[in-house]
């Protein structure tokens, strides 16, 4: 996408370098769905009305959500989804991308683990040190 923000498509390089990741856009221009096994771990799109920069919707534990909300500045409930198992983070130029990336991986394991025996993937570690993705 011309003019994109860096982090937007660093963030999707992220979660497309992940095993079985497939990308589409069901609601349209600008929502990118990826997914694995047709199960949506992460949205990327633009919320104006959660932040100025695009974000990214991501799955998490429902014990963790208080906390990720109320430690991290760019971390907010789900936009249009689950409060409970959902965070919506900003992707704006100074997100801790660390944490992004364990936030990233967490929701595909997540929704991976939620999968039938047989359709999940071999996961290779998900050792930041290990992705393709420089994480800094």
């Amino acid at each position: 996408m011309k003019g994109e923000p860096e982090v937007r498509a660093w963030c999707r390089a992220l979660c497309l370098s992940l095993p079985g990741v497939t990308l589409d856009e069901p609601f349209g221009p600008g929502a990118e769905a990826l997914r694995v096994h047709g199960k949506i771990f992460a949205l990327l799109t633009w919320a104006p009305k959660v932040s100025e920069h695009p974000i990214v919707n991501l799955k998490a534990e429902p014990r963790e959500v208080p906390l990720l909300i109320e430690t991290h500045r760019h971390v907010h409930p789900g936009w249009h989804m689950s409060k409970k198992h959902w965070i919506s983070v900003e992707l704006a130029p100074d997100v801790d991308r660390a944490l992004l990336g364990e936030l990233v991986e967490d929701s595909y394991d997540n929704v991976v683990a939620g999968l039938p025996r047989h359709l999940r993937p071999a996961l290779r570690s998900l050792d930041p040190a290990a992705s393709e993705v420089k994480l800094d």
